[in-house]
């Protein structure tokens, strides 16, 4: 396994457990890497563009996710040193009833988290 993965996943992990206060053991993450010849992007981004997305129910408020995105850009940087420019991320909201979890619906699921924060 590619050392970095690890790393960056420990980063987003614990950015996520401090802004949207998770659990510390609420941890789904999944890579697809791509070779080099299937992965195309700008000429001013490094080989160390990255894409980041995640996947959410709605209900955050926009200065939460924004709060977010600006840690994982700043400790990314200084932990992996992978400049701003060479990541992107998206934050996919999906209302709770369209999640399908544990055999049930997501807005019927209990959950051991706040989705308002």
């Amino acid at each position: 396994m590619n050392p970095i993965k690890k790393d960056l996943l420990d980063v987003i992990h614990l950015c996520v457990v401090e802004v949207f206060e998770y659990p510390e053991d609420k941890r789904f993450h999944r890579f697809f890497p791509m070779k080099e010849e299937d992965f195309y992007f700008q000429s001013d981004r490094s080989e160390n563009y990255t894409i980041i997305e995640i996947s959410i129910f709605e209900g955050r408020k926009k200065e939460t996710k924004k709060k977010l995105l600006r840690l994982l850009f700043e400790r990314i940087e200084k932990e992996l040193h992978i400049a701003p420019k060479d990541i992107e991320i998206t934050i996919f909201e999906t209302p709770a009833c369209n999640w399908g979890i544990r055999g049930v619906t997501g807005d019927e699921l209990t959950l051991n988290y706040k989705a308002d924060v």
